[in-house]
């Protein structure tokens, strides 16, 4: 639930309005004086419970949500009401500052530079003779031309000025290349190209914007290996997934996700349709890589090869000997970290080895069902954990059994579950063949480990069927349809123009959208097509807040199986347009008819004005039947 969705829970609208207007049942709505023009006589305003939305059938002819009610009243633009709404709600947000949004536009034109550098590196690697030697070690690594262009892969040339040469005669400064990452500094003054003879790989963030690159060497004799972006504004490897804004779709409709070590094991899985595979950039999985993840499967597959999976690195998840482990390159397999962030996120995370001196790419390119089996096979960490100390050891040993246990057992006392602690347990005592009230004796008086989460029950991982009943969940879900559509697909609007202008009804705008931030999508969608800088769709998510992205976010997951550009996605989307304006008719007929008898009851002479605006409706009504009948018998073309 994002932030904006938990506002509208939290709050009741007639609780809002009432604290401005006095409201009175009126059947299934409410009503009152508009508070926004005079009227002395009729209570044309008209507040519906059921949709969380109002109108006035006055002098106004207005209406919306709990947002738009706010900003009315108040004169605040939707930012300003969400802070204050979500404040009033108990609600968290995080504003930015002035300073802070000084800072996301000057973000901006780093990525923009990178971007340049992305267009850059990929003719390097397609035109230059160079790039052809860089071109064949892609293509022996098993890469397709249509990967490395999906992927935007380049060339950085041998060099140590030729890109500082060209975007500073594209009107870049030093100093952006510096914040950029693209350059090092010179410790006598100046700067030179930072990738010289590599592949690179452009790092992009889950919304698809530039954030650095990734560098492979193709000099066998050079160092580092891998090369990453420096730590800049827009990059920290600490927080980032590589192939994640490819992978989100597929992350969510296989609920689950598979981590493993660095850009290149990525490519392949993606390229022969494993496209749930992501990538740490050369750093531990860290909470704030869960965190991210979590928004889109809870279910985590971390795929390790099997030095980083072996005994040393388990030692490190234990906590012990971490002095003696402090290499960059070596993945860390934080086992009891993982453990309380399992616990904490309510997420299932569990761990599958490669064979030896194997990477990803090489696994798939030798058998893609080898891959399948090995992500098949992933264990609970803590049974990863208990078989890799068990491994290669001589398990008769009763010290060997001691020391097993004395370092397993710690992990289990971890997990909030008792059902899983118990299974564990048992499971343990059949790896040391041992009874398992000896591996409770060993516990002794020791006390049990203070837990940073909550005891909870393990999560269930079965999405519950929901059906939706209320009106309010009806026009919520299909405005979240058509917006979903119209973000992948924005060029729909001039089609859907089209179609209603032949049935003499309005275009497509803003106020067929009851809830207030569907609007603020809905103008974005509509500048998306108005602009040159990119693709609509990064347009948009480039343009959002926090809060507004998760809520594209919601909408894009629960769209992501409609096809934009299938046969029937015209015919679908103007039905779901043409019902939600029929509802909103239907509903202000049904208060107009009460204000109408209102009126006549008290002599007003306003109900000569509601019989003519029912009027009015009632012919509209006629055309949206009409249209809806013929779009559903019908075939558009497009």
């Amino acid at each position: 639930m994002t932030a904006i969705d938990e506002v509208k829970a939290r709050l009741d609208i007639v609780d809002i309005v009432s604290n401005s207007v006095e409201l009175r049942k009126a059947g299934k709505s409410y009503s009152g004086f508009c508070p926004f023009h005079h009227n002395a006589r009729t209570p044309a305003f008209a507040v519906f419970p059921d949709t969380g939305t109002w109108r006035c059938f006055g002098e106004c002819n207005e209406g919306g949500d709990i947002f738009s009610y706010v900003m009315k009243k108040e004169g605040w633009d939707f930012p300003t009401a969400l802070k204050e709404l979500a404040e009033q709600a108990g609600v968290e947000l995080k504003p930015l500052t002035p300073k802070e949004q000084e800072r996301y536009e000057e973000y901006d034109r780093l990525r923009d530079l990178l971007e340049s550098a992305v267009s850059f590196f990929q003719r390097q690697l397609l035109t230059s003779p160079a790039g052809e030697k860089a071109l064949n070690y892609l293509h022996e690594r098993g890469l397709s031309d249509e990967t490395i262009e999906d992927f935007g892969i380049g060339y950085a040339p041998d060099s140590w000025e030729t890109a500082t040469n060209h975007f500073k005669a594209n009107g870049y400064t030093e100093a952006d290349l510096i914040d950029a990452g693209m350059v090092s500094e010179r410790e006598s003054g100046g700067v030179y190209d930072r990738f010289r003879n590599r592949i690179v790989v452009p790092i992009r963030d889950q919304r698809s914007r530039m954030t650095g690159f990734g560098a492979r060497t193709l000099d066998p004799e050079g160092l580092p290996k891998y090369l990453n972006s420096p730590q800049t504004e827009i990059f920290d490897k600490g927080k980032i997934l590589f192939g994640l804004d490819k992978a989100r779709k597929s992350i969510r409709t296989e609920d689950r996700v598979v981590i493993v070590e660095g850009y290149m094991g990525v490519l392949a899985p993606h390229q022969h349709g494993y496209a749930n595979v992501v990538a740490t950039m050369g750093t531990a999985l860290t909470e704030d890589h869960l965190r991210l993840i979590k928004r889109f499967s809870r279910r985590i597959i971390l795929a390790m090869d099997s030095d980083a999976a072996g005994t040393k690195a388990t030692l490190r998840g234990l906590e012990v000997a971490r002095q003696t482990l402090d290499r960059e390159g070596e993945i860390r397999f934080d086992a009891r970290g993982l453990l309380r962030q399992e616990g904490r996120l309510q997420a299932d995370i569990r761990v599958s080895t490669l064979p030896p001196g194997m990477d990803p790419d090489d696994v798939i390119n030798r058998d893609p069902a080898e891959w399948e089996a090995i992500i098949a096979g992933a264990k609970p960490i803590v049974v990863h954990v208990m078989e890799t100390l068990a491994a290669d050891r001589d398990i008769e040993d009763p010290k060997t059994k001691t020391e097993i246990a004395a370092q397993v057992m710690p992990l289990i006392e971890d997990i909030p579950s008792s059902i899983e602690r118990d299974a564990y347990r048992q499971q343990l005592a059949r790896l040391l063949r041992v009874d398992e009230r000896s591996l409770v004796e060993s516990r002794g008086s020791r006390k049990p480990s203070r837990r940073s989460y909550p005891a909870q029950r393990p999560p269930s991982f079965q999405t519950p069927q929901v059906i939706t009943t209320s009106p309010l969940e009806a026009i919520y879900s299909r405005e979240v349809h058509l917006l979903g559509i119209l973000l992948r697909r924005p060029d729909l609007i001039y089609h859907i123009d089209r179609q209603l202008q032949e049935d003499s009804l309005t275009r497509v705008n803003r106020h067929d959208f009851q809830h207030t931030d569907h609007q603020v999508l809905f103008r974005l969608v509509q500048d998306s097509l108005h602009q040159g800088e990119s693709e609509p769709l990064h347009f948009v998510l480039n343009h959002l807040s926090e809060a507004m992205m998760s809520l594209a976010d919601d909408i894009l997951a629960h769209t992501e199986k409609t096809d934009p550009f299938g046969k029937d996605v015209l015919e679908d989307i103007l039905r779901a347009l043409l019902r939600l304006r029929t509802k909103g008719i239907n509903q202000q007929l049904d208060h107009l008819r009460y204000l109408q008898e209102t009126a006549q009851d008290q002599g007003d002479t306003k109900a000569e004005e509601f019989q003519k605006s029912m009027a009015q409706y009632v012919t509209l009504l006629g055309r949206l039947h009409r249209a809806q009948n013929r779009y559903t018998n019908h075939s558009l073309t497009h």
